[in-house]
């Protein structure tokens, strides 16, 4: 049986909506994030790093969100409705698979800790750490992403999705697009517009429901 260890507002949300995709027949066991936003330590239990996702599928525990697309992949769509067969395609879908997590959403979560900086150090000093802050934002954080975003707007003004047709490289694609809408709160069309075209596909919609997650999509 396959399980999901779901952790609220994570990563998690991509594996549910790839279980739904696929039709697959599966249970979700929620965690819920301690006060300080960390995971519980329950979820130690089933990964030593307690991280989520994780799948558990008999005796196999397959944690790391690319990783359990392509298991899910590969176990359950024998017909590769969600994996390119053309070889063009195909390199396009490992790219991206690997790009939301290795390049881009590293300078999405340095955003985000950088903007929790500030209220974690003494009152009397905050205007010291807003600068420190603003300087690495400035100097390193922004340039970088606004190259990132250059780079998918570009790619996205050719291509409906990241792959030829809808694939598990958009599920992979859709955290860091998702973060990047809201922790930027800037406009960017065809980013926009591809996300919107995610969020209303029937499979996201009931795993966001199923998920009850509030954020990050």
């Amino acid at each position: 049986m396959i399980t999901l260890h779901h952790l609220e507002n994570s990563r998690s949300l991509r594996i549910i909506w790839a279980l739904e995709e696929l039709g697959a027949n599966y249970e979700i066991k929620h965690y819920k994030r301690l006060p300080t936003m960390a995971a519980p330590p329950e979820l130690k239990h089933i990964h030593p790093l307690g991280k989520s996702p994780v799948l558990t599928d008999d005796d196999q525990t397959i944690a790391e969100s690319a990783v359990i697309l392509d298991y899910l992949q590969t176990k359950l769509d024998s017909s590769n409705l969600f994996k390119p067969t053309d070889p063009d395609h195909l390199w396009q879908y490992q790219y991206w698979m690997h790009y939301a997590e290795g390049s881009l959403m590293p300078y999405l979560v340095m955003t985000l800790v950088m903007n929790t900086v500030p209220s974690h150090v003494p009152f009397l000093i905050r205007p010291i750490a807003n600068k420190i802050v603003g300087g690495v934002k400035g100097a390193f954080i922004k340039p970088r992403l606004t190259e990132h975003i250059a780079y998918l707007e570009q790619h996205l003004a050719k291509n409906e999705f990241f792959a030829g047709e809808f694939s598990f490289a958009d599920i992979q694609m859709s955290f860091p697009i998702f973060a990047l809408q809201e922790r930027l709160q800037a406009k960017h069309p065809l980013i926009d517009a591809y996300a919107e075209r995610l969020r209303q596909r029937p499979a996201y919609i009931r795993a966001k429901a199923l998920s009850h997650d509030s954020q990050l999509g």
